[in-house]
């Protein structure tokens, strides 16, 4: 577990845009990292001692979820911080009483996924000079107590 006070909320798809791009696609043009549908996302930030270091960017189509652009600060990697926002995500779209959360997972990190239960669909494609594959991970609705 991070030893810095670690803080998640839903924040404007603004400030998502920097991380995205100094972890993404730094060699891109800067609006290379604006989705069209950002106005219409749940977007969420990591706060580690008050510092932004990770976001991710969750859409929906009824109760199908697809998050996009998880990014983590290199300097915050390796901390737990990416684990404990996808959690908090997954737990997101239960509640939201969402079936399904897939994402276009880079070929290099489907392991870090498959920790989650994410599966691959063996659908594989490359963009901007990257490998990836669809995964996913078929939610049971959450339980009131």
């Amino acid at each position: 577990m991070p030893a810095e006070e670690i803080q998640i909320e839903q924040i404007r798809f603004e400030l998502t845009w920097r991380i995205r791009h100094e972890v993404m696609y730094p060699h891109l043009p800067f609006d290379a990292i604006k989705l069209p549908a950002d106005p219409d996302g749940i977007h969420f930030g990591l706060y580690a001692a008050d510092w932004l270091s990770s976001v991710v960017s969750l859409f929906h189509d009824g109760d199908d979820y697809q998050f996009r652009k998880f990014a983590t600060l290199e300097k915050h990697q390796g901390k737990g911080y990416g684990s404990l926002l996808l959690d908090y995500v997954i737990a997101f779209v239960r509640q939201e009483g969402g079936k399904r959360i897939w994402c276009n997972a880079r070929t290099t990190v489907t392991g870090f996924y498959e920790k989650f239960g994410f599966e691959s669909k063996d659908e594989y494609f490359s963009e901007q000079g990257v490998d990836f594959v669809i995964m996913e991970l078929h939610l049971e609705p959450a339980f009131d107590a």
